[in-house]
């Protein structure tokens, strides 16, 4: 049982060393990863709407 005290010591000293983002950064980060989110799955709904109407025009023929 030692083992997991040290452990935990051992996280929170490194969590002190911890370089957290500012808040303008932690913003930012948050603005560009919400808005790659977006771009892609809008990017994938296109790919797929033209896939499908590909296989809908060759059942079709």
């Amino acid at each position: 049982m030692g083992n997991i005290g040290g452990f935990f010591n051992n996280v929170l000293s490194e969590m002190r060393k911890v370089s957290w983002p500012k808040r303008k950064e932690l913003t930012r980060y948050t603005v560009v990863v919400l808005s790659t989110c977006i771009f892609m799955a809008l990017f994938f709904a296109a790919v797929d709407a033209g896939i499908s109407e590909l296989i809908r025009w060759f059942l079709a023929l």
